[in-house]
């Protein structure tokens, strides 16, 4: 098409072509069928040769091109991988970088190929040498798994010159063990990778006719949280974590990567999360070699377990992965779920088994055959029959004719090939002939046909052998890499860094980041929400912003945090412009952001003239002065708001006095008036909650803390913040008593013997060991229990087994400090220590705290209205 006849499109034309020398007028081509035609051939043959891999193998074409060419190469020995890329360009249509990239993916995968030299790093994001420098082999496990000509179906390479694989007879769920990704035209597939031993044991229970699950194990190990995965079909979703501690009070490390990233790209973005102020880091560290670990230094004063979770919230440490099962079957995309293809994977495995066994059956009945014709050959000299005839056609007559009264217990007729073959047996070998050794190759063979018939009359049986086997023979140091476990969803409001500050201007009604000359309120981030109350007792939550007007007269702003139940607000207004003044006290939750709440009776001119906001429901006591109006008596009285039921936002309160007020003043600060709060932990996601799921820990108040004992001999009191990450070690959490004693028996490395110990533990926030820190100290038991009762039993000596040692812990030792050596409890060699029941005891009755549920209505001229929000429930 000549460029200068194209003259520009409008809405809904096609191209055309111009054709200047036809002066009758425009010659139009439309080109709507040829550009279908095209684009439907491009998209297919990206579809089908390109980018999808084949349910019947698991490899796309380049990759199957690849194995099929090692097994070309391979004589035991490591070839360049520049020589295996020319090889396969005899039978992949494209450049060698294609075939070059795909080859180092299938041997970073370290399950098909053996390789050597520098084939890059998975976990830094290392690229291979050049592949001249590098070279590969197959491995064993493909070798035994991938090739088995007999039954491969072939077809001729692009150029006809040589035969390539349809399909390589892969005998494992190897696309589901490497997993693949791929973009096509139109459509796009991504396989997650699965467990090796996993599959296997999922396939032998698909061929017991048994239920089965599988999930992805990724070989960045990490967290993967499944329950959203729908069988790696479309709509599913994968969450993967890195895997951080913390090192010590100002040191995280990160020893596992999610999925799909490498230590570059998580640093890059802890880097960018710290420089848009959402985390707070000092620096890193990337120690990462064979294994990953990065070190994120802390400022003084962050705290880690908050920084775990902004990690998470803000960074690569938590990704998101949307798995998408589509394969090629029969020539056309499958869109399909993991637990079909592994059943399809294993049904062809088994349909594979017993084509090789029906082959082998031939070839030895086969082989049975020639030897008893050779035994009867030889052995009745029928070869002498030869020796009297002149012609080749009277050779074959005759040694048909010499064969025919001892062929009657052969499986099938002798033809004139078993006659050919017959002949060209040498006359040294037939000088040679030892009978004996010939009907022992004949019963041997008898024996492997009997065998192979056995195998394929119980050919499912057969199939979970070969399954075991390879299990047996390649999954050692293949177990789960990635540990499975639900997450809670981390709320980016509660881990931000504050990284702005929050202004006010409280007369003009101005609120802002952008207000550096107004009045300070808070550090906040740029997502945070904001509370704030006016004084005609309006209430608004907006959205952190650099100025916004929000009404003249603030009394009280904040940082807003939505699920805080605890907060409580305590109020006095006045109903209008003179009318009554009433108490009330309530917290906020369920607010739509930037729409304005009345929290006074509706009357217009009604003002707010006491506001208090209390973190853990504090009530205070406050004197109300009221002026001289009339004949009232009593003018000054004090209101405990503690008296006052907390209600919803909408109450119009308690009255306080008919007549005006004239001052109101804090007398005495009060204590909480909520209940403890109840705090469980859910084992399943290894974090603190108060919406009841898991073990419930106890109600805990103000001033009550957790204490937390690790495996590792370490132990710490601490606050039970929601954000608490605990380590995988942990033994023991449980509701702290300062006056409850731990027990603990230990085996002391450095002495060699066994200690037994019992202490108190201080409040401190400071982790303290309890053990001896020699490398081969080991914590045995630890018990919290008032009289925990312990049992030894003995390793066997000589033959002689000694008695087994009962210790009431208790009565054997007196309760030292933590950082006593403790007892010895035996020298002798140990079999196993383990606690009993412990003996009983009854926990002196703690003194009773007086907690307000419904406080009594006895204020002067009481009047409550019902509030449409309800009465909020105490904690």
């Amino acid at each position: 098409m000549d460029e200068d006849n194209l003259e520009p499109l409008k809405e809904g034309e096609h191209f055309y072509n111009r054709d200047d020398s036809n002066d009758s007028g425009d010659t139009i081509t439309k080109v709507t069928g040829m550009y279908k035609e095209w684009f439907l051939d491009y998209a297919s043959y990206v579809i089908l040769e390109r980018a999808v891999p084949a349910i019947e193998d698991g490899f796309k074409p380049v990759q199957r091109r690849i194995m099929h060419s090692l097994r070309e190469l391979d004589d035991g020995r490591y070839n360049k991988v520049a020589n295996v890329v020319g090889h396969t360009m005899q039978y992949h249509p494209h450049g060698d970088a294609s075939i070059g990239d795909a080859m180092v993916q299938i041997g970073q995968k370290e399950l098909l190929i053996d390789t050597q030299g520098n084939w890059g790093n998975i976990l830094t994001g290392d690229g291979a040498a050049a592949s001249r420098y590098i070279e590969a082999r197959l491995s064993k496990f493909a070798l035994e798994v991938l090739y088995s000509p007999k039954i491969t179906p072939w077809q001729a390479s692009y150029d006809g010159r040589r035969n390539e694989p349809i399909n390589l007879p892969v005998k494992f769920p190897l696309l589901l063990a490497q997993g693949a990704e791929g973009i096509a035209v139109g459509l796009s597939t991504k396989v997650l990778p699965h467990n090796f031993n996993e599959l296997i044991d999922a396939s032998v229970k698909i061929l017991k006719g048994k239920p089965f699950t599988i999930y992805p194990d990724f070989p960045t190990a990490g967290i993967a949280d499944v329950s959203a995965y729908n069988d790696g079909m479309r709509g599913g979703r994968i969450r993967v974590r890195a895997k951080i501690a913390q090192l010590d009070k100002s040191t995280l490390v990160i020893t596992q990567i999610p999925f799909s990233t490498n230590t570059g790209t998580l640093i890059d973005s802890i880097l960018k999360a710290n420089e848009k102020g959402k985390i707070k880091i000092k620096k890193i560290e990337d120690n990462t070699a064979a294994e990953v670990e990065i070190l994120i230094h802390l400022p003084p004063g962050v705290s880690p377990d908050k920084t775990i979770d902004a990690l998470f919230a803000f960074t690569g440490c938590e990704t998101s992965v949307a798995p998408l099962g589509c394969v090629i079957e029969d020539h056309r995309p499958l869109f399909v779920g993991v637990s079909h293809m592994l059943k399809i994977s294993t049904e062809r495995t088994v349909d594979l088994l017993k084509r090789e066994l029906e082959i082998q059956l031939d070839e030895l009945e086969e082989s049975w055959h020639f030897q008893s014709l050779e035994r009867i050959f030889i052995e009745n000299r029928v070869y002498r029959a030869m020796e009297e005839e002149e012609t080749w056609e009277g050779v074959i007559r005759a040694i048909d004719e010499g064969l025919k009264p001892f062929t009657g217990h052969l499986k099938r007729a002798v033809t004139e090939e078993d006659i050919v073959r017959l002949t060209e047996i040498r006359i040294k070998r037939i000088s040679k002939f030892d009978i004996n050794k010939a009907e022992e190759k004949i019963e041997a063979l008898e024996g492997e046909i009997a065998q192979v018939k056995h195998h394929l009359e119980n050919l499912i049986e057969f199939a979970i052998d070969y399954f075991t086997g390879l299990k047996e023979r390649y999954g050692k140091g293949r177990e789960r890499k990635t540990e499975i476990r639900s997450f809670d969803t981390i709320e980016a409001t509660k881990v931000v860094l504050r990284n702005t500050k929050l202004y006010v201007n409280r007369e003009e009604g101005f609120i802002g980041t952008g207000l550096k000359k107004d009045e300070y309120v808070a550090d906040c981030s740029d997502i945070d929400d904001v509370i704030v109350f006016l004084r005609d007792g309006s209430m608004m939550v907006t959205k952190v912003d650099v100025k916004t007007f929000v009404g003249k007269d603030i009394i009280h702003i904040a940082v807003f945090d939505k699920n805080d139940k605890r907060t409580i607000y305590n109020m006095i207004y006045r109903d209008g412009k003179s009318g009554p003044s009433y108490i009330k006290r309530f917290n906020v939750s369920g607010i739509t952001r930037d729409k304005p709440y009345d929290l006074t009776a509706g009357t217009e001119n009604s003002m707010v003239l006491y506001f208090s906001d209390n973190p853990n429901g504090e009530a205070e006591v406050v004197t109300v002065l009221l002026r001289q109006v009339g004949s009232v008596k009593k003018l000054k009285f004090d209101l405990d708001f503690a008296n006052i039921a907390i209600k919803g936002r909408a109450s119009r309160g308690n009255t306080v006095a008919k007549y005006p007020i004239k001052k109101i003043e804090l007398k005495e600060k009060g204590i909480s008036t909520l209940k403890p709060r109840r705090i469980w932990f859910d084992d399943t996601v290894h974090r603190l909650n108060v919406d009841a799921r898991g073990e419930l820990l106890g109600e805990f108040r103000p001033n009550d803390r957790l204490l937390v004992i690790n495996q590792n001999g370490k132990l710490k009191t601490i606050i039970p913040e929601l954000t608490t990450h605990f380590e995988d070690g942990m033994i023991v959490l449980e509701k702290w008593n300062p006056k409850k004693p731990i027990s603990a028996i230990y085996f002391d490395g450095e002495k060699e013997r066994y200690f037994i110990k019992r202490f108190l533990v201080e409040s401190s926030t400071k982790e303290e060991t309890f053990i001896t820190e020699h490398p081969k100290s080991q914590l045995e038991i630890v018990a919290t229990d008032y009289r925990p009762v312990a049992e030894v039993i003995f390793a066997k000596i000589k033959g002689v087994q000694k008695d087994t040692m009962v210790i009431d812990m208790e009565n054997y030792i007196a309760v030292k400090g933590i950082k006593a050596l403790g007892n010895v409890l035996t020298s002798e060699k140990v079999r196993q220590i383990s606690l009993l029941d412990p003996l009983p005891y009854e926990e002196p009755e703690p003194e009773p705290e007086e907690i307000i549920e419904t406080p009594p209505d006895d204020l002067p001229d009481g009047d409550i209205i019902p509030e449409e929000d309800g009465q909020i429930p105490l904690f």
